[in-house]
């Protein structure tokens, strides 16, 4: 009885002290932003080129990219021009026609919270604008390079917050620039803020629940950039972002997984995410989230501690990086460690 009640207080304050790189107000459940993009039942009736358009919901990423290699230049761009919103979230649609309806739907929105990423030499290649706002942008050229990566955020980042300047290596735009300026600028980088994540403190942040609608869309989001062609990435997932990508593990096509700051990965060792990709763990001693009880009972709390050498993972050296959003910070022995893994760089 007195175990089952440590272990009780324990998942209690991980519901308490499982956060998100900003915001540290408690604050109410967020509804997950799930299905298809705004304009969908427009796409739906859309007969224009006398043909079916692909169902943004039923039709695969490989049927997508399929459906439009079958079109004409000015095909395209007529869908473009008439749904913008669905082109820019299509996944398998080719990149540089998203990056293209993305920024006239962003334009088109008039919302000034979101008009800096439409920006000159900006690649974004999803936006919502759906509730506090998702988007993916790419740093790099993402079909032209034979080593992608994918950053996956922790709490607290949406639209509006992904690339602010205040702590801007713990940013998620900073982050994505971060890796790939210490890959040399070889490598494409997608900072994919393409889930609804939690916000400060609460039980969003200490349960699964966001995060199993992340992992479903991180997962046709992977399979939409092979269909379109990228080449297999590699994950890096950030605190929260970390429960994301091991919800995630067993359905994603990637090389490798990264996890740094991580409450768990939804699994007792390496084995139960069910991955091909190799699996890498990254904890700096000062980082907060080492106080968060790793156990996961009722809901609560997100598992094992993966850089605990009985999860299995490959551990990362991150001692000299500081606090919970200091992973990629630039001349920390993790960035280097992250930047060979970004490269394929080893074994």
């Amino acid at each position: 009885m007195r175990r089952r009640t440590r272990t009780l207080a324990a998942a209690v304050l991980t519901a308490i002290v499982v956060g998100g790189t900003a915001g540290w107000a408690f604050t109410g459940t967020q509804t997950p932003v799930t299905g298809p993009p705004p304009g969908t039942a427009s796409w739906r009736a859309d007969t224009s080129l006398g043909r079916p358009l692909p169902d943004p919901v039923t039709s695969t990423p490989r049927q997508t990219a399929a459906f439009f290699a079958d079109l004409t230049d000015e095909q395209r761009q007529q869908l473009v021009r008439r749904h913008a919103s669905v082109v820019g979230n299509l996944d398998g649609a080719p990149p540089a026609l998203r990056y293209e309806a993305n920024a006239l739907a962003i334009r088109a929105g008039h919302d000034p919270r979101y008009r800096h990423l439409a920006g000159a030499g900006r690649q974004i290649l999803a936006f919502d604008p759906r509730g506090r706002g998702q988007v993916a942008e790419v740093f790099g050229n993402l079909t032209k390079t034979q080593h992608v990566s994918v950053v996956v955020p922790g709490s607290d980042i949406d639209a509006s917050t992904f690339d602010r300047t205040k702590d801007r290596d713990g940013a998620l735009a900073g982050m994505a620039r971060s890796l790939r300026a210490a890959t040399g600028n070889r490598t494409a980088v997608v900072a994919w803020a393409g889930y609804t994540t939690p916000v400060g403190l609460g039980l969003d942040a200490a349960t699964g629940r966001l995060a199993d609608a992340g992992a479903d869309r991180l997962t046709r989001f992977t399979r939409g950039l092979e269909a379109a062609g990228v080449a297999e990435p590699a994950l890096f997932c950030h605190s929260y972002g970390s429960v994301v990508c091991g919800l995630a593990a067993h359905e994603v096509r990637v090389s490798d997984i990264v996890v740094f700051g991580s409450p768990g990965m939804r699994a007792h060792n390496e084995a139960q995410l069910h991955t091909r990709a190799r699996v890498w763990a990254a904890k700096d001693p000062s980082d907060w989230i080492s106080k968060v009880p790793n156990v996961e009972l009722a809901g609560l709390g997100h598992g094992a501690d993966p850089t605990d050498p009985d999860f299995g993972a490959r551990r990362v050296d991150a001692s000299d990086a500081h606090g919970h959003t200091g992973y990629l910070a630039p001349g920390t022995a993790s960035l280097r460690a992250f930047a060979a893994i970004a490269e394929g760089d080893v074994r």
